[in-house]
């Protein structure tokens, strides 16, 4: 009879298919260990894109300059007016590998020690999955060697007038630039429960477009709690259905004509940085991951050339876009 310290299992297709079983769990774990990502997916902002040489997103960033009054017989306008273009963003990668050296496959004793193993290393890996791209929603995209993505502080910038953002130079392109109010420099002073709403009222008041408007605030520790702080107990509104139902903290802020979500983004080890506070249009914004590298195992088994051990990659390609920063601001000191 076999020794039962000897087990026939091709470890390397059970390392493969629990990957593989757990690579909708591991997008799904991501969303939903960050406030954001887990909002920009409840609201179908995660939109996947299929190929092309860079992620495009198509804008309009100019009226129709033909519009005139007229009267009787008068000659009309019609002359060729271009009011669209488009912002390019280049595509970012990620992947996180893991291992099984021989000798651990050797060492085995027993079906359940080698899951187990399998599956703490897998766990490990999707902790550091998300938490890397957790940090890169909130990066400007130079970290890394400008590999890593170009998140909030890219796209909705704390300093506006400078910068190229999606091929387009906002330091000649006015129409490009997001709102950005320094709390260092505001004749209101560094943020505070007394000050905190005046300053998001002028924020979202200077945001507001007919209909369109500020939908989501997010906050770090500091800004969270300012505001938290402001409100009265009676006046003080959670919400139990959205942002906080999936576990996050929330409270909600009236103004410009509309109700809007307050998220913490922060907390214990949070990303958002310290003393920000991101006013967002969630329409003109979003998280673009490639439809076959969104948290997905590619290739086969990888064995290395001068190693007893083979590997299994996960991986990931995309970005975030913006199509209209002129909508989005940040407040920040």
């Amino acid at each position: 009879m076999a020794s039962p310290q000897i087990v026939s299992v091709d470890w390397g297709d059970v390392v493969t298919t629990t990957l593989e079983s757990r690579s909708k769990s591991l997008a799904d774990n991501i969303t939903n260990n960050n406030a954001l990502l887990a909002r920009i997916k409840a609201k179908g902002k995660a939109k996947p894109w299929s190929g092309g040489r860079e992620i495009v997103q198509e804008l309009r960033y100019a009226q129709n300059q033909t519009f005139m009054w007229y009267s009787g017989y008068e000659a009309l306008n019609v002359s060729l007016n271009d009011t669209m273009t488009a912002a390019r963003f280049p595509i970012k990668q990620a992947s996180i590998a893991v291992t099984l050296s021989g000798l651990e496959e050797l060492m085995n004793a027993g079906e359940e020690q080698m899951i187990d193993l399998i599956d703490a290393r897998i766990d490990t890996a999707e902790d550091t999955f998300w938490n890397q791209m957790s940090a890169g929603i909130y990066s400007d995209g130079t970290a890394y060697a400008g590999k890593q993505i170009g998140g909030l502080a890219a796209i909705i910038s704390k300093s506006p007038t400078s910068g190229i953002v999606g091929g387009i130079d906002r330091a000649s392109q006015q129409w490009w630039r997001n709102v950005a109010v320094n709390a260092n420099t505001d004749s209101r002073g560094l943020v505070t429960a007394t000050n905190v709403q005046s300053y998001m009222n002028s924020t979202t008041i200077g945001l507001k477009r007919n209909s369109d408007g500020v939908s989501l605030i997010v906050a770090d520790n500091n800004y969270y709690l300012a505001y938290l702080n402001s409100l009265q107990a009676i006046q003080r509104v959670t919400d139990a259905t959205g942002s906080a139902g999936a576990g996050f903290t929330s409270l909600k802020y009236y103004g410009a004509g509309k109700s809007v979500d307050v998220i913490l983004d922060g907390g214990k080890n949070g990303q958002i940085p310290a003393n920000t506070m991101y006013f967002l249009n969630e329409d003109y914004f979003a998280f673009r991951p490639h439809s076959r590298r969104n948290f997905s195992v590619v290739g086969g088994e990888r064995s290395t050339v001068n190693q007893d051990a083979t590997v299994r990659i996960w991986a990931w390609a995309g970005n975030m876009t913006i199509s209209n920063p002129s909508l989005n601001g940040v407040l920040w000191q």
